[in-house]
């Protein structure tokens, strides 16, 4: 049996350079009211937090190209993964969340 193809790991570097491109991504993130809070996403994104996911997965286009985001990037890989098992097109996890994002892309968003 083969291993299932998991979603891709995009850096915080490479969704901004694609965004700059014009490609059309979507930025899921997956942290909790008080976390978006705390540091939001400089780009227009949809909030959901993961653990709502599975009764309001009906409400993400299968078909639009999903990027998902966390603190660190391990709740969001477990959410790309869910998304990839439930047949979505295409869907990558932001490799190190909202803290390489500040790290690495933008200092001025706060890091917890």
């Amino acid at each position: 049996m083969l291993d299932p193809v998991l979603p891709s790991q995009l850096t915080p570097a490479e969704v901004c350079a694609r965004l700059a491109a014009g490609e059309e991504l979507c930025l899921l993130d997956v942290r909790e009211d008080e976390e978006l809070e705390r540091a939001a996403l400089p780009h227009p994104h949809l909030h959901l937090p993961m653990g709502e996911l599975t009764v309001r997965v009906g409400e993400l286009d299968p078909e639009a190209r999903w990027v998902v985001v966390c603190h660190h990037g391990i709740r969001s890989a477990h959410v790309a993964n869910f998304l990839a098992s439930q047949e979505f097109a295409w869907v990558a996890n932001l490799r190190g969340g909202i803290d390489a994002w500040a790290r690495d892309v933008d200092p001025s968003i706060p890091r917890y």
